[in-house]
């Protein structure tokens, strides 16, 4: 039996994942091609493969008790100088990823951790590049928007190569979306500012 490193995650969209990969490419982070854009729910975690069945049990569970939610991506942050990383922000959906995050780590279920770092929501454009590459990334997302229903969450497996790759996805129980907020702006798209 060997072990594989896996995470868990909401993908972002398209045309706004590729459009955001692109960009972490374009400001200098070789890891962008590999990573699929997305908000974490369950980061990197080393687990035996023959308990992938059960954590697809488990992940099967969480998605059928959740709802459809809104997300918006607006705007970026930073978390250094704690970490070298500089993100979009969750706007909203943000407390919905917060709870499905803790269910998918439960106590009681087969991939529960504990976190190097409390739980942010975000989607991660640049990361362990130089200083100045970061400020570039901070200030050229400033003004960037997008939003999509939130319909499920994917399992990934990192490869030996380490490509991020989709193993299944799980589509939340309901099919009944709520509205999205209500907010200026042309959605998914960089605003001359």
């Amino acid at each position: 039996m060997g072990t594989v490193t896996i995470g868990v995650s909401i993908a972002v969209p398209e045309p706004h994942g590729s459009r955001l990969q692109q960009l972490r490419a374009g400001f200098g982070d070789a890891a962008a091609h590999g990573i699929p854009t997305h908000v974490t729910l369950l980061p990197p975690t080393e687990v035996d493969d023959a308990d992938l069945p059960a954590i697809e049990a488990h992940l099967t569970e969480v998605a059928a008790a959740g709802r459809p939610f809104p997300m918006r991506l607006s705007g970026t942050g930073t978390f250094r100088p704690l970490s070298p990383v500089v993100f979009v922000q969750v706007a909203e959906g943000g407390e919905a990823c917060t709870r499905l995050q803790k269910q998918v780590r439960d106590a009681s279920g087969p991939v529960a951790r504990e976190l190097q770092f409390p739980y942010h929501p975000h989607v991660t454009v640049a990361h362990g590049i130089d200083e100045a590459a970061m400020d570039r990334a901070y200030e050229e997302l400033a003004d960037y928007e997008a939003e999509w229903p939130c319909t499920g969450f994917a399992l990934y497996e990192q490869g030996a190569d380490g490509v991020w790759r989709k193993l299944r996805e799980f589509p939340f129980g309901s099919t009944v979306v709520p509205p999205q907020a209500s907010a200026p702006g042309n959605r998914g798209s960089l605003r001359a500012g």
